[in-house]
């Protein structure tokens, strides 16, 4: 797992951040064993408290759960997950109102233009294909 750390939030912040796109994505699975604390700070060359903090704060959110000595896994619980993408639905739909706001753009345009980058197939990088 790699991570590209800004310097504006928490390091913690982000791999919590990160963890919750992979599990929206389906990169991480319910019930998905996750990475010990050592080894995901080893893979992000990050402190073992860092790793330790945010699994806290995923355990906190209902999202990791970890029974006894076994290794921490994914909820699989429905409702936890329904809730987190919903979530994360809403934040990219405020970020995004957010920008183009200042555009002066009608809601039916935006709609069109979101419809058809939603149905156009994209490539490896992202990019709608030609």
């Amino acid at each position: 797992m790699a991570v590209l750390f800004n310097k504006r939030d928490p390091i913690y912040l982000q791999v919590v951040q990160n963890l919750k796109q992979k599990i929206v994505s389906g990169a991480l699975q319910p019930g998905q064993e996750v990475p010990s604390r050592r080894e995901l700070a080893n893979q992000l060359k990050i402190n073992p408290n860092t790793v330790q903090r945010a699994y806290k704060e995923m355990e906190d959110e209902g999202l990791l759960y970890t029974e006894g000595n076994l290794p921490s896994r994914i909820t699989e619980n429905k409702d936890v997950l329904r809730t987190l993408k919903q979530s994360m639905i809403q934040q990219a739909v405020d970020e995004f109102v957010s920008a183009i706001t200042s555009i002066h753009v009608s809601p039916e345009e935006v709609l069109q233009l979101v419809k058809e980058k939603l149905t156009k197939p994209t490539n490896k990088g992202g990019q709608p294909n030609a």
